[in-house]
């Protein structure tokens, strides 16, 4: 499925002051996350130049079109607008070029105004249409921030998740998703979780029916959107299977095309499955700091692991 960001959105997300509205900028879309900085293209060099790409301004190439003449100017920056790029940003608050007002009219090409500088620009807008047009999926499960790491809770639907994430709010932890968690690939190593906007702040407790975290709770029991750094798989205690050793760090599950680690955690009654989330998400950074106390276990025993 291809993904769109209006630019209207863009605009207001951005902050950006308005110079020229095309006609069609209600139905106007960026489809992908790139962005260009057109010098070469003002050189005359078209090859490669995707209108697609929302094109910026900055204070080199505005720079080099305040050396033309008025002609010259006109020259060069038709051939750019006539390509009917997506949208054009300066940058810096520089002035618009008469010039430029003019063609951006004649080519229907919105102009927009930025008082950022053109790399914090680029870092924003970039940052924000990689995560709007990002790959996505939804999965059933509790997207949860442990000790700030993202825990994905997943399991057959009664296994208790909703009742264990309620117990981690309840120890200081914080709600991203219930029931229904948005992932979306924001980048070749990251995976960012959120609810869908309808649901959010709502969980279900069978028995108890719908509740709103954030009211319950305050703000602080809640965040818009947190990185999926773990899956825990809740599963319930199978007697024939051995639990005796999770193997944290060598399971994964993919999404999206990235492999996530996961652990499994058995339940029956009597366990403290948010006491058991709580170390899983400590012992994981500790991991990711370098430290594996199975491994430092295995070396006191003069075991291989």
């Amino acid at each position: 499925m291809n993904y769109f960001v209006p630019v209207t959105s863009f605009i207001n997300e951005l902050h950006l002051d308005v110079i020229h509205n095309s006609s069609d900028i209600d139905d106007r879309n960026i489809l992908i996350p790139d962005v260009s900085r057109p010098g070469m293209m003002l050189l005359g060099f078209r090859q490669h130049f995707d209108p697609r790409r929302i094109q910026i301004i900055g204070l080199m190439e505005y720079s080099y079109l305040e050396g033309l003449n008025s002609t010259e100017r006109y020259y060069h920056l038709e051939r750019f607008f006539c390509e009917h790029p997506v949208l054009v940003v300066l940058t810096r608050n520089l002035s618009v070029f008469d010039e430029m007002r003019d063609l951006a009219i004649k080519y229907d090409v919105p102009l927009l105004g930025s008082s950022t500088s053109t790399s914090e620009f680029m870092s924003a807008a970039i940052s924000y249409l990689n995560v709007e047009l990002a790959p996505r999926t939804l999965m059933h499960g509790e997207l949860v921030e442990i000790y700030g790491e993202g825990i994905l809770i997943v399991g057959e639907s009664g296994v208790g998740k909703s009742e264990t994430a309620i117990e981690l709010i309840k120890r200081g932890h914080r709600l991203i998703a219930d029931d229904s968690v948005e992932l979306r690939r924001v980048s070749e190593k990251t995976i960012v979780g959120k609810s869908p906007d309808n649901i959010r702040y709502f969980s279900e407790l069978r028995g108890i029916g719908i509740v709103n975290v954030k009211q319950l709770f305050g703000v602080g029991s809640i965040n818009i959107t947190e990185r999926v750094e773990l899956v825990v798989h809740l599963e319930e205690w199978d007697s024939n299977k051995s639990y005796s050793k999770i193997g944290m760090g060598t399971e994964t599950t993919n999404i999206l095309g990235l492999e996530i680690p996961m652990i499994t955690i058995p339940v029956r009654p009597g366990r403290n499955l948010a006491v058991i989330l709580e170390v899983a998400a400590m012992n994981f950074r500790n991991l990711k700091l370098g430290y594996d106390a199975e491994q430092e276990l295995l070396d006191n025993l003069g075991l291989v692991k």
